[in-house]
Formats: C-alpha cells, structure tokens, sequence
C-alpha cells in the first residue's frame, strides 16, 4: 500500500486511538480489511500490550494479564543520550516456545462452559509438553481466563484484526482454534491464509465437517452409521425432509459445530 504523509498517518493513528476497527476504516476507506492491515504495518500504525494492574500501583503487578493499546510514538532522551520510545510494550516473555489458544468470548445459547473446559486442559497440556501458552479470551467470567491457567492472557476481542495483532507480537510455534467453539472456528481460514501457524484440526477438516451435506457424504465413504437427515435450502424442502424422517427432527445450519442457531421442531 506504500507509505502515507504524515497527515494522514496521524489520521490513522487518531482514528485508532479512537478506538475505530480495521473493518470500519475498510468500509469508510472503500478497501479490505486486509489492505487496511497492511496500510497499518507498513507506516508503523501498530498496538502495544499493556499489563493489567492488579495492585492498583500499590505494589509491582506481576500477573501476566494484557490488553492493547494505540500510543502515538513519543521519544524521549534517556541517560545514555539515545532515543527512548515512550509507547513501550509490557509483554514479558521466556525463552519457551509459545503455543495459542483461542477462547470462546462471551458465554452464551450454544456456547457455553464445554469450551471454556477444553481449553483449559489444552492449556495445561501444553504447559506440562514444555510449552507458554498464551490464551486470547475477552471474557473474564470463564476459567481459561484465571491468572493461573495459561502463562499469558490476552483480553481481546476474537475478531481477525485482534487476533493477528497478538500472533505478531508473539510468533507461536502453533495456534488452537478448535476449542473455543464457533468463534473462533469462524476465524480459522482467513487466520491461516494470513500465515498463521494453525495447529490440530485444520480449517480444510472444519469446513468439510461444517458442511453437513459433505460430512454426511464423508461418513457414507467410511461406512460410519448416522442420523437419518437431509438438507434443505428452503421452507418447502425442510418440510419434505422432516416428513421423510419423522418429527421431532433438529434443525441445524451448515456451518456450525458449536450449537449456535439450532432448533427441535416437533411439527409443520
């Protein structure tokens, strides 16, 4: 995208301390996010990590809980007589190498604690192989966001944009998207096409179990039994299939393992 004058870079920045997302500044620009992305790194338009204060400034904090931040870079003269950036990240890292896990976000109708569970015990699997673990999780009413389950906690938002910003400043050896239910399984593909180093269950397998009509034909190939169903992209072709199987049927989109928008008919 090349380089902007400073005019507009100091746009950019103000419009994102001002708390505008990538995908709004795409849709006022007439871009995509992902050009918006790259306008952002290439003219250093970049967050830091801040640590939560636990202690209020009582006392040094030490749990490793962060959220980001847009800072203007602002430089000062240290002792030394050199150039000292005052937009400093807070992230304190090992030498370890790192492996993340995308959370489930906010608890909900179809996503719930199950999740919440299963990236716990991923997280402390992780941790007893020899690897830090860092946890992206923006709700704080859920285990996997306690000080003692991963070695880094990020509270932000689950979207692209938040994602890769960590994965940036990070670089994990692998990223977990298939415990956080349907948030970020969402994410899983454009995370991948970014460069993400996306680990166990690939997006190729999520989306071929996703679309029901290609697992249900998967399943047939290996001779696995399942429930009599069928697929339907109108009211009229629903209401053949559930006659054709007998109600109570489930109704459930495509697209979706994690319980989210589904529905038992018992009848026309």
């Amino acid at each position: 995208m090349g380089q902007l004058p400073n005019e507009k870079r100091v746009q950019l920045w103000e419009a994102k301390k001002n708390g505008f997302s990538d995908v709004q500044i795409s849709h006022l620009l007439g871009i995509s996010e992902e050009e918006v992305r790259e306008l952002r790194i290439e003219n250093g338009v970049v967050p830091v990590f801040k640590l939560v204060d636990t202690c209020a400034g009582e006392f040094e904090a030490y749990t490793p809980y962060y959220y980001s931040c847009y800072e203007s870079p602002v430089l000062s003269i240290g002792e030394d007589g050199q150039p000292n950036s005052l937009n400093e990240s807070e992230i304190r890292k090992s030498d370890k190498p790192t492996v993340m896990i995308l959370g489930g976000g906010a608890n909900r109708i179809g996503q719930g604690i199950e999740f919440d569970y299963c990236c716990c015990h991923a997280a402390f699997a992780l941790r007893d192989a020899g690897y830090d673990t860092v946890m992206v999780n923006s709700n704080p009413e859920t285990v996997s966001t306690d000080y003692d389950t991963s070695t880094r906690l990020y509270f932000e938002p689950l979207t692209f944009e938040n994602v890769m910003n960590i994965i940036e400043v990070e670089k994990p050896v692998g990223v977990i998207v298939q415990f956080g239910g349907q948030t970020p399984l969402n994410l899983a593909t454009r995370l991948e096409e970014a460069g993400a180093p996306i680990i166990g269950t690939s997006p190729a397998s999520i989306d071929r179990t996703e679309d029901r009509k290609s697992f249900g034909a998967f399943l047939d190939e290996l001779g696995i039994s399942q429930p009599a169903g069928g697929t339907a992209t109108n009211f009229d072709e629903a209401v053949e299939v559930a006659r054709s199987i007998g109600f109570p049927v489930l109704v459930r989109p495509s697209f979706v393992l994690g319980g989210r928008a589904m529905e038992i008919v018992f009848d026309e």
